[in-house]
């Protein structure tokens, strides 16, 4: 599997804290890849960096070669690289499908074309998208009638509105009942088969982890300290040492 993103030695320190110290990994073509560790491991800071909100202190993040750090994160996400937040931010008093339809306008860059109405652009694209995440029967539903589980759905149908190439989607699932989580990972999987599209995640649900990624980074105090995949990373004793408290959530997670 050939490389989309390389990282390497990636750090950022705020003061005498290192919040991100030297992590090297890939992320391979159509390759779903999960990055766990405990709050405060620098996961989220990690992400930060990749799509230019955070600089960096040091190191080198390439997407097919070009040099991300440095970059403006609308300039990362023209090149191809679409994120999902913790906390989910849509236009609220505006129709599911009519969010989308502005995402895509967006990418098209027609933000300032004033001479055609907006809810008439990208209609059929937009309803593809809201079908691929199972959203099509509320594309006339108002955002904030929304349930949190849909909102999370349609924020993903927003992420793949300008075709990304690599998608980083910064705890999906969070404040998701389980079953939703689940469903919600397998939408991100099918979509990693279908389309090639490599997707980098963070995630505290071990159900979701084991699941679904095809590998599994494991960041603890800023430091990556495994990589491997789900039977390598539960086996592995300083995993389950720093992050698990001995490896209970781990056990669970196997006999689910």
């Amino acid at each position: 599997m050939s490389a989309l993103l390389e990282i390497s030695r990636l750090s950022k320190a705020y003061g005498g804290v290192h919040a991100v110290e030297d992590v090297s990994f890939a992320l391979g073509r159509g390759e779903l890849l999960a990055l766990i560790g405990p709050n405060g491991a620098g996961k989220t800071t990690c992400f930060n960096m990749l799509n230019g909100q955070i600089r960096a202190d040091s190191g080198s993040v390439r997407l097919d070669g070009a040099e991300l750090l440095g970059r403006r994160p609308r300039e990362i996400w023209r090149m191809g690289v679409g994120r999902t937040f913790q906390i989910t931010a849509t236009f609220t008093s505006m129709t599911v499908v009519e969010n989308v339809q502005m995402a895509l306008i967006s990418a098209g860059r027609e933000t300032f074309d004033l001479f055609r109405r907006a809810t008439r652009r990208h209609r059929a694209e937009a309803e593809a998208l809201l079908d691929r995440v199972a959203m099509l029967d509320q594309a006339e539903r108002t955002c904030g009638e929304l349930a949190y589980g849909d909102l999370k759905r349609l924020e993903l149908a927003i992420a793949l509105a300008h075709r990304p190439r690599l998608l980083l989607m910064d705890e999906p699932t969070a404040g998701m009942a389980p079953r939703e989580r689940i469903e919600l990972m397998a939408l991100a999987a099918g979509i990693v088969a279908e389309q090639g599209v490599s997707i980098l995640f963070t995630e505290h649900d071990m159900d979701v982890v084991f699941a679904h990624a095809h590998r599994i980074l494991v960041l603890n105090r800023g430091r990556l300290i495994a990589e491997g995949r789900a039977d390598e990373i539960r086996a592995d004793p300083l995993v389950r040492e720093v992050y698990l408290g001995g490896g209970a959530v781990f056990a669970e997670a196997r006999d689910a």
